[in-house]
């Protein structure tokens, strides 16, 4: 990547100065926007920059890397593009979560910036770390989807829950890198169906 060091490994501390909103959203947007046109690595912090219309060292203040910035975008985009349905029925909420899931990374923008993304966490420890905690945040809303199927008598009281999520996200996460199979409705009603059959 032709500035990994600044955008990676040279990753500045967080000042805790108070963001202007307007700048903020002109960052995540132009972020997520360059990485829909181009590839991954030739989206840097500079290029970022130029694009929200602000100085590189805005960004340095209010995040340690590219990666973050990237972070906090999808995290966003995530909230807003997969519900926590709660319709009394788990079926219909765990097929809509998961389909929404599907969907929503291979929109673009979200497709490459979860690819690059993925792909610099793999040698970036600081980024790592923030990779999980997006994950685990995704992870937690579809836990939250089946812990209240359960407490209606959806599922047995044995059946662990974080395995189940382990399922979704295990297959979401192997095609979505390979590209072996499709990530479509039909696979996500099949799967959210396969989970509450226990493989029956």
């Amino acid at each position: 990547m032709a500035d990994s060091e600044s955008d990676t490994g040279g990753a500045r501390p967080h000042t805790g100065r108070r963001r202007n909103e307007a700048a903020r959203r002109a960052i995540l947007d132009a972020a997520l926007r360059l990485l829909g046109e181009a590839e991954g690595d030739s989206v840097t912090v500079e290029t970022i920059a130029r694009a929200a219309g602000v100085g590189k060292q805005t960004l340095y203040r209010w995040w340690p890397s590219k990666g973050a910035v990237l972070l906090e975008a999808l995290a966003e985009r995530a909230q807003q593009a997969v519900p926590a349905p709660d319709h009394g029925d788990l079926r219909d909420d765990l097929r809509a979560v998961v389909a929404a899931t599907f969907a929503g990374a291979q929109r673009p923008p979200v497709g490459p910036a979860l690819r690059t993304l993925a792909r610099e966490a793999a040698r970036d420890p600081q980024l790592a770390v923030l990779m999980r905690e997006f994950t685990e945040s995704r992870r937690a809303a579809l836990r939250d989807v089946l812990e209240r199927g359960r407490e209606r008598g959806e599922l047995e009281p044995g059946r662990d829950l974080d395995l189940m999520v382990d399922q979704v996200y295990g297959v979401f996460w192997y095609r979505f890198l390979l590209g072996h199979g499709p990530l479509d409705e039909d696979t996500a009603k099949a799967l959210a169906d396969s989970l509450l059959t226990g493989g029956r």
